[in-house]
């Protein structure tokens, strides 16, 4: 095996033997990583680099919306809301040039995170 795709082997491996539970944290952890390079590149000034990293959370955002099964109830809405909020709130980070609304977004969805890190047990 070639030694520069190990990591990405590994990656997708682990990727198709994680539990579910375990695939909704990575989600979260990718939202978490992206949101943060996004603030960082939005306080230096790199729009491109913004962009980039706001639309790959986004992206997870909308994943995880749209996975969502509407018939548990009360749960799914509440997360239903929370993700348009969060949607919501990032466009206008972007139009106000906030990375402090990028975290506000952050710390919230990251609270969700570290529910599903405990139910997951990771």
């Amino acid at each position: 095996m070639n030694p520069t795709l190990a990591p990405q082997a590994y990656k997708e491996s682990a990727i198709l033997t994680a539990p579910p539970e375990r695939l909704v944290v990575m989600l979260y952890d990718g939202i978490r990583r992206f949101l943060y390079q996004a603030a960082v590149a939005m306080r230096e000034g790199n729009i491109e680099a913004t962009n980039s990293r706001l639309q790959r959370a986004e992206a997870i955002i909308d994943e995880l919306n749209n996975t969502l099964d509407m018939s548990a109830g009360e749960v799914a809405s509440n997360l239903r809301s929370l993700y348009v909020f969060s949607k919501r709130h990032l466009m206008q980070a972007r139009l106000k040039r906030s990375p402090e609304m990028i975290e506000e977004v952050s710390k919230i969805l990251d609270t969700v995170g570290d529910a599903w890190r405990q139910i997951a047990g990771a």
